[in-house]
């Protein structure tokens, strides 16, 4: 089988041997966080592994230290995450949620990449797709995986912590991926206050799918990214978003694309404001 670095589809993942794949679901819901782990055991793709964005992708603890609402975990916790997923070098690992992959599933995806793992995909159309083919479902917990050891860690030039570098452009064209209204600060549901960092753009993650829920062709999203960022590189381009999760929707897609080399400030808006000395933009 050919492994795949960006998005598969139903119908390739339902072919794949289930040994030589780490299915993830992590379908979450901000206004509900409980609810991802009870639609999992309800019904999930068989074989699938559970991850919950608050307790597995993130680590909330530290969020006192203005690392936004969903802090990246520390990597002993993520390496104890994949150790108990019997996870091991060259495994296939692919990442769903209910449906376009913008919450936990484009996270993990990111995170993986983070520790120098390429061989990780985004189900395109999310668990939706699965069941619109007709493929099988299982309820309950998953049989438990036989458990490695691994021991990786994050490359830190693919991520930014610090939000001073941000200051003056050096770090390189920010795209913000917050729905319109969010980033010209009309409304705020989340965060201290509404609007955008000084002189970030605004790319919506929803932009990136089709009318059926799914990622666009790799060309169209290229020219659509090509659009708002002229003639930025795409290393030069640093992603964000509320709390550095549907960020890796951009990131995703631009990899997708062919736009290789973007990065991710992780703390995202939450934690810009954090401090309420940082400068705010509106409109």
């Amino acid at each position: 089988m050919t492994l795949k670095t960006t998005l598969i589809d139903a119908t390739e993942l339902a072919a794949w041997p289930p040994h030589e794949v780490l299915i993830v679901d992590c379908r979450f819901d901000l206004a509900d966080p409980a609810k991802g782990g009870r639609d999992y055991l309800d019904g999930h793709i068989p074989g699938a592994v559970f991850a919950s964005l608050d307790h597995d992708l993130s680590d909330l603890s530290r969020q006192a230290e203005g690392l936004g609402r969903h802090p990246l975990p520390l990597e002993p916790a993520f390496n104890a995450l994949l150790s108990r997923w019997g996870w091991h070098a060259g495994m296939q690992v692919v990442s769903y949620d209910a449906g376009s992959g913008a919450l936990a599933a484009a996270r993990l995806w990111w995170l993986l990449r983070l520790v120098g793992v390429h061989e990780v995909a985004v189900l395109d159309g999310g668990y939706a797709a699965w069941l619109a083919a007709g493929l099988p479902v299982e309820s309950g917990a998953a049989a438990a995986r036989t458990a490695t050891r691994v021991s990786l860690r994050y490359d830190e030039s693919q991520v930014l912590l610090d939000h001073a570098v941000l200051l003056g452009g050096a770090s390189g064209r920010l795209l913000d991926a917050r729905a319109t209204p969010r980033y010209r600060g009309d409304v705020e549901p989340l965060d201290r206050v509404g609007g955008h960092v000084p002189g970030a753009l605004n790319r919506p993650f929803a932009d990136n799918l089709g009318s059926d829920g799914r990622f666009k062709p790799a060309a169209q999203l290229r020219d659509e990214f090509t659009a708002v960022l002229g003639s930025t590189a795409p290393s030069q381009v640093v992603h964000m978003c509320g709390s550095g999760v549907t960020a890796c929707h951009n990131l995703l897609a631009m990899e997708h694309a062919g736009l290789h080399g973007s990065r991710l400030y992780a703390p995202s808006w939450s934690g810009w404001v954090s401090d309420p000395t940082r400068a705010v933009a509106k409109g």
